[in-house]
């Protein structure tokens, strides 16, 4: 039995398509809550962040927008993640994905005055490697891996506490991927697991090896569940598709070895667009998903009628 704790990270401000921040009450509504406790587990809602006013921080790229909102955010996510992480299992309803600039910050401090290395499997369709002077889009949910990876380009950000060394972290499913960003990836040591690997290796040989090095390092495990990750054909609600995501089966299967693996300590969900959705489709896929990731086996599946 595991104690969830769920924090609402109702962040709008990384993109420019508005909706992102109803995704919390989505998460709810869908019935994230009850799926948890069917499951057998605790949990403990800690209702909505709320961020203080940002404070007119300016920087050299023109292109960024919402800047000193999305520090804001930051910061108030990173305090809420540290807070939560000594008393179960943070799970960040999200919001767009620039709201894990602030959740890993935290969950890193928190594994760094534990004494514990962290690692971060980034479950997305695109790497999220800008930094707020590279970024052309100014998108800043565009930024977070390469925040949490220590690059440098990030003022005025607060300094990333502990950055995550590029071996411990592993980016799944991705196939969006901008020249400056590949650049970038190319002097790391980041594992990079496109939909090009995925399909000639399969899920589980990828998945496991990196699994086996945060085992034998006794490491903390941070997911973070973009819904691009997902094929849009199931999960249409977001708006950064991109087609030839992983399937419905595929996506149950990396969350199963997940929970079987024991390992994760905490949980971003993020870029649930409600405004989007085909009738609440993505949402109750996302909380399905979950399900898969706290203990549901695919054999324990309810039939639906749709």
């Amino acid at each position: 039995m595991t104690h969830c704790i769920l924090i609402g990270a109702p962040v709008d401000e990384g993109q420019r398509r508005p909706g992102c921040l109803m995704g919390p009450a989505a998460y709810r509504v869908a019935g994230l809550p009850r799926t948890l406790t069917d499951l057998g587990h605790t949990v403990e809602d800690r209702g909505d962040v709320v961020p203080a006013p940002g404070r007119g921080q300016t920087c050299a790229n023109a292109a960024v927008h919402h800047l000193p909102e999305t520090i804001a955010w930051t910061e108030a996510l990173a305090a809420a993640a540290s807070t939560a992480m000594p008393d179960g299992l943070p799970i960040f309803m999200g919001g767009d994905h620039s709201l894990s600039l602030g959740t890993v910050a935290g969950v890193a401090s928190h594994a760094d005055a534990a004494g514990r290395p962290l690692f971060v499997i980034w479950l997305d369709a695109h790497s999220d490697f800008h930094t707020v002077e590279t970024t052309t889009s100014g998108n800043l949910h565009g930024t977070p891996m390469a925040y949490a990876a220590g690059r440098a380009g990030f003022d005025p950000f607060p300094p990333f506490p502990a950055p995550v060394p590029g071996e411990n972290i592993c980016m799944f499913g991705i196939r969006s991927v901008d020249p400056a960003e590949h650049a970038a990836l190319a002097e790391t040591e980041i594992t990079v697991n496109d939909m090009r690997v995925l399909d000639e290796q399969g899920i589980v040989a990828p998945l496991r090896a990196f699994l086996d090095r945060v085992r034998a390092a006794n490491g903390m495990l941070h997911v973070s569940l973009d819904v691009d990750f997902l094929d849009p054909s199931f999960a249409p609600a977001v708006g950064t598709t991109v087609p030839g995501g992983t399937t419905f089966r595929e996506a149950h299967l990396v969350c199963e070895l997940l929970h079987e693996s024991g390992l994760m300590t905490s949980l971003d969900l993020v870029e649930l667009n409600p405004f989007l959705d085909e009738r609440g489709k993505t949402a109750r896929a996302m909380v399905d998903l979950v399900g898969s990731l706290m203990g549901r086996k695919v054999f324990d599946r309810p039939t639906r009628a749709f």
